[in-house]
């Protein structure tokens, strides 16, 4: 059953998640948090290795209040990310922000961080539903089309489960926000919109079929 929005814990609910600065910037409910997580396509994940900081571009999957994560067993990284807390960031450019000094060019943007402690699943179930939704959110359609994991595999496998408690969401939009002494200046003021778009797909040299399946046509950006 999908949770309403009213009955989800708020955003920001620890010092650590609260924005100090530009705080009109950060969302006030979970819908926004959704709408980056599920936007994105890689997160990274900041975890501390022999005391120092170590940050790791991954994909994931999300299933209602919880992140998935996962990697294989022998990978260092995702054991350490078991052994205390985590910080977790997936961060969408929108556009660039040219303004009228260098001092305010910026970015329009939506960004989401999240705290906690990673678990590792264990439950052969909730193992499989959390590699489908890792694997669904960035190729959909493909866990029913090819071979899914086999025992080996999953062997080899560590998934990570991270609550979505602790969250902070921030984002900009719109123009410039140049000074009024700057307004008169000749220079060109605006936003450089950047899309993200999916292009025709190129098939293996080695695939039998040669026609990729509608759910990878479906995705490619219709000819300008």
């Amino acid at each position: 059953m999908t949770e309403t929005v009213s009955t989800r814990a708020p955003l920001s609910p620890t010092p650590r998640s609260t924005l100090t600065r530009l705080r009109e910037r950060a969302a006030s409910d979970r819908a926004a948090l959704d709408a980056v997580l599920d936007a994105g396509l890689i997160c990274h994940v900041g975890v501390l290795m022999h005391g120092a900081p170590v940050v790791l571009p991954t994909a994931y999957g999300r299933l209602g209040d919880t992140l998935y994560l996962h990697g294989s067993t022998g990978s260092g990284n995702l054991r350490a990310a078991l052994t205390g807390d985590v910080s977790v960031s997936v961060t969408l450019v929108d556009g660039i922000v040219y303004a009228r000094s260098v001092f305010h060019f910026s970015m329009n943007y939506r960004s989401a961080v999240i705290h906690g402690r990673p678990v590792e699943v264990t439950d052969e179930r909730e193992r499989l539903r959390a590699l489908r939704a890792i694997v669904e959110h960035n190729a959909p359609g493909t866990w029913d089309y090819v071979r899914g994991p086999n025992k080996k595999e999953l062997a080899a496998t560590v998934v990570l489960s991270l609550d979505l408690t602790e969250a902070s969401v921030k984002s900009r939009t719109g123009a410039p926000g140049d000074e009024q002494d700057d307004l008169s200046s000749p220079s060109w003021a605006g936003v450089l919109p950047v899309h993200q778009f999916f292009g025709t797909p190129i098939t293996a040299p080695d695939s039998i079929t040669e026609q990729a399946p509608a759910h990878v046509i479906a995705r490619v950006a219709p000819a300008s």
